[in-house]
């Protein structure tokens, strides 16, 4: 197993800029496909970026060229930069893990099996 304590998030004004991390516990972080969720005030949590073991990378549409997902395996921390940030990206943030091993890697909350307990991010306009 592997347990997840996200951090780095808060208050900003449109067109700022966020760097969440997230720092992962227990079993080899390496193992795993890493994700970044997102869950706004009564939707449906979305998935935003993951990364793979060898370092691949998958966007949602709606953050594509504005958010880059990124993790440095010896410390064990996943990392979210959030450039160009608007009041639709406001949400409780989240990081996940997976065992899973498919290309695409997947966005869908359902493939996930670890969660930490997440990140308040709000924009402002």
């Amino acid at each position: 197993q592997v347990q997840l304590v996200e951090s780095g998030g808060g208050s900003v004004q449109a067109g700022g800029s966020l760097r969440l991390s997230c720092a992962a516990s227990g079993s080899p972080y390496s193992n795993y496909y890493m994700g970044w969720f997102r869950q706004a005030a009564g939707k449906e949590r979305e998935g935003v970026a993951v990364i793979t073991n060898d370092g691949s990378r998958r966007y949602a549409d709606s953050v594509k060229g504005r958010f880059t997902i990124s993790k440095d395996n010896a410390k064990n921390t996943l990392y979210l930069q959030m450039n160009s940030l608007k009041p639709e990206d406001t949400a409780m943030y989240y990081c996940a893990a997976t065992s899973s091993k498919l290309w695409p890697a997947p966005l869908s909350r359902n493939s996930y099996s670890y969660w930490g307990q997440g990140t308040q991010v709000t924009v402002s306009s």
